[in-house]
């Protein structure tokens, strides 16, 4: 039979054999010894190809030969490679194990020459290709070896630092780096809220419309909506100032027309008039300051979904003009709270931050916390430690908050803030009461829970009145009668003291109504008592500490407490706070402000010759001028004309829209009569 017939048989033609493992190897396979067997057989059946199959032996030889060049390429790129240092005590081993087997190929196959010279021609050529995985060929003996022989080695490899380390250094960074790290998925409220009713019920059938669809930039904070203005980049930018100790810098930066779109939204802040700030965001629909300032006054008037909507904007704008070094959730980047053109970032996220608190979202919540936590760890320019407490045992992360304080008590001092004492010790209190829980550690938990908050009655004596107030608790009398508790307390704290007390107790008095915490928190008031009466030296420490401290509130906690806007502790600001002009695009702004560009000074007309008559027509028509001259408003008369008749026109659409939208067309009561006639009504 000749090889054709037998290529034939195999499914095989001429020039087509497939590549097999074994044709790799530099030995000769079982199947190449019994092909071999069979060209002999063919040869001696037919002599007169006796040549030919020769000749094709020799062939189908050199192929074998060339195709080893895989292997070969494969041992080059392995000698050309890095070797990592993971891998540098497994090198030995491995050259031993390669060297048996290339004398092993030795000892098998003559032709070691014309391998050799396809290792010197081709080496050149094998660099420039990519390179593939490796597998590691060893003996049992050699896998055995390696582990026992160069575990000390590997130790010492895995203690050297690798790259460039992202966490901060100074105060606790590397606990700072695990605590403000935040995760993309738990910026979006979707992500909890189909954890809570499932992703039926909070996506619906919304499909996307393929008719007439925007396509927007991906971002993480936000999702842009259909019924947002094209956007258009609005004159932001971020740019990064410098890098120290694995942590990035970054400022925001406003370009010359913005510079002139920000001079005209002052102006419209001025005026006391949204429509004005209404007109400049019709110009400019991505302006930060107008949208942050108009979303304050939707919420006034109750308009929360218009609110939400005008915050959301202006985050998508911000992400925008992210520089591409910055990151979310490495807590690394930094902006500072000096520059006024960061300041929006900080009150934009701010603001979504309350409004998914609000919505009911408080895992959301918190991921927004520590992002703003996380830009100025340091200085925390919003007091953000003032409110993650809250938002910690709100979305129930109790372990998070017993880390946070205690890797953050040392250099921070958690345990002066009448939040982080009450806070800490109810943590404790629900991990003693989680059913999972061996019954010891239960047990332990519990009585650190109360040891906590007994320390905490007594270094903030003025919490629980109001506490129990606003919880509609009424006291014993043996705790209104003392004078531990009673209104000398609430008298006595200096005026720093008042302001976080009020803050705390507004906020966080719906996490103590539960039964279970009320019970515990009257056993531990009847046992501060009682240590109050045997004289603890602690009372007297914490009285001593109350008088020293808490004397007068930094800035930021001014701040905090305004955009919060809890009644109890905007009652209890110093009047240098409440006498100042506040503005909601930028509450008490420091005053050490590192200010880039400047406003320039607006020219006012003098009216001291003017008569008391054309000051009152005036008042009635501010483009009233009885001299005759011409005034600076009257080159703006038809800019505004045009910008009234497109607010009208605007307000008329808004309305005529709200008007559809609560259309709603009551369907006739179907009965399951088959018979019945469809254009039948009742």
């Amino acid at each position: 039979m000749s090889t054709r017939a037998l290529r034939r048989l195999r499914g095989k033609q001429r020039g087509q054999e497939a590549l097999d493992l074994g044709d790799l190897t530099l030995g000769d396979s079982l199947e190449e010894q019994a092909e071999a067997e069979q060209l002999d057989v063919a040869n001696v059946s037919h002599p007169s190809d006796k040549k030919d199959s020769s000749r094709k032996a020799k062939k189908n030889k050199a192929q074998k030969n060339f195709s080893n060049i895989y292997e070969l390429i494969c041992d080059v790129d392995n000698e050309g490679e890095k070797i990592s240092p993971d891998e540098e005590a497994e090198k030995p081993s491995g050259n031993k194990t390669s060297g048996k087997e290339k004398n092993d190929n030795r000892d098998t196959d003559k032709p070691d020459q014309k391998e050799t010279s396809t290792k010197s021609l081709s080496g050149d050529r094998v660099k420039k290709k990519k390179k593939k995985k490796k597998t590691k060929v060893t003996s049992e003996d050699g896998q055995k070896a390696v582990p026992d022989d160069n575990i000390d080695l590997l130790l010492e490899n895995l203690e050297q630092p690798n790259g460039l380390s992202l966490q901060n250094e100074d105060c606790g960074g590397s606990d700072r780096r695990s605590l403000l790290h935040v995760e993309h998925r738990n910026l979006n409220p979707e992500t909890e809220l189909k954890r809570y009713f499932g992703a039926r019920a909070v996506l619906g059938d919304q499909r996307p419309r393929q008719r007439n669809r925007q396509f927007h930039r991906s971002t993480w904070m936000t999702s842009p909506k259909d019924s947002w203005p094209r956007f258009s980049r609005p004159g932001i930018s971020m740019t990064l100032l410098q890098s120290k100790d694995g942590v990035q810098y970054f400022t925001f930066e406003h370009i010359r027309d913005y510079q002139q779109v920000q001079f005209k939204f002052l102006d419209a802040v001025e005026s006391m008039d949204p429509n004005n700030i209404l007109a400049l965001l019709q110009l400019n629909p991505y302006h930060i300051d107008s949208l942050l300032q108009l979303s304050d006054v939707c919420r006034i008037q109750e308009d929360q979904e218009m609110a939400r909507d005008l915050i959301e904007r202006a985050l998508y704008s911000f992400e925008c003009a992210f520089h591409p070094l910055f990151s979310l959730t490495a807590g690394t980047s930094r902006l500072d709270y000096l520059r006024p053109e960061n300041r929006a970032f900080y009150l934009a996220l701010y603001k979504h931050m309350m409004f998914l608190e609000k919505r009911g979202c408080p895992r959301t919540a918190l991921e927004y916390c520590k992002l703003i936590l996380s830009l100025d760890p340091d200085s925390d320019p919003l007091c953000m430690l003032l409110l993650i407490d809250f938002l910690m045992l709100r979305s129930r992360e109790y372990q998070s908050l017993l880390q946070l304080y205690q890797d953050w008590e040392e250099h921070r001092n958690l345990s002066q803030l009448p939040n982080f004492a009450f806070s800490t010790a109810l943590c404790y209190f629900h991990l003693s009461q989680q059913e999972d829980m061996d019954p010891e550690e239960s047990d332990k938990q519990k009585r650190k829970a109360n040891q906590m908050l007994q320390n905490a009655l007594i270094m903030f004596p003025g919490v629980l009145m109001p506490l129990l107030d606003l919880c509609t608790v009424q006291p014993d009398v043996t705790v209104t009668s003392h004078a531990f508790f009673g209104p000398k307390s609430q008298i006595g704290q200096p005026p720093a003291l008042a302001e976080l007390t009020a803050l705390y107790v507004g906020r966080a008095y719906n996490v103590w109504r539960e039964a279970a915490v009320m019970l515990w928190l009257e056993e531990s008031v009847k046992e501060v008592l009682h240590r109050v009466d045997a004289k603890d030296p602690l009372v007297e420490d914490s009285q001593n500490k109350r008088k020293q401290r808490y004397q007068s509130a930094p800035r930021n906690i001014h701040r905090h407490v305004l955009l919060s806007e809890i009644k109890e502790a905007t009652s209890s600001l110093p009047l240098e706070v409440t006498t100042q002009p506040l503005m909601g695009f930028d509450p008490l702004p420091p005053l050490d402000s590192v200010i880039s560009y400047t406003r320039p000074e607006r020219q006012h007309v003098g009216a001291s010759n003017e008569s008391t008559l054309s000051l009152f027509f005036r008042s009635l028509l501010p483009n009233f001028n009885l001299q005759g001259g011409l005034r600076q408003e009257d080159e703006m008369e038809v800019a505004r004309a045009g910008q009234e008749l497109n607010q009208e026109v605007n307000r008329l659409m808004v309305a005529m829209r709200d008007m559809l939208a609560n259309i709603r067309f009551q369907e006739p009561p179907r009965e399951d009569n088959p018979y019945r006639d469809e254009d039948e009504w009742d």
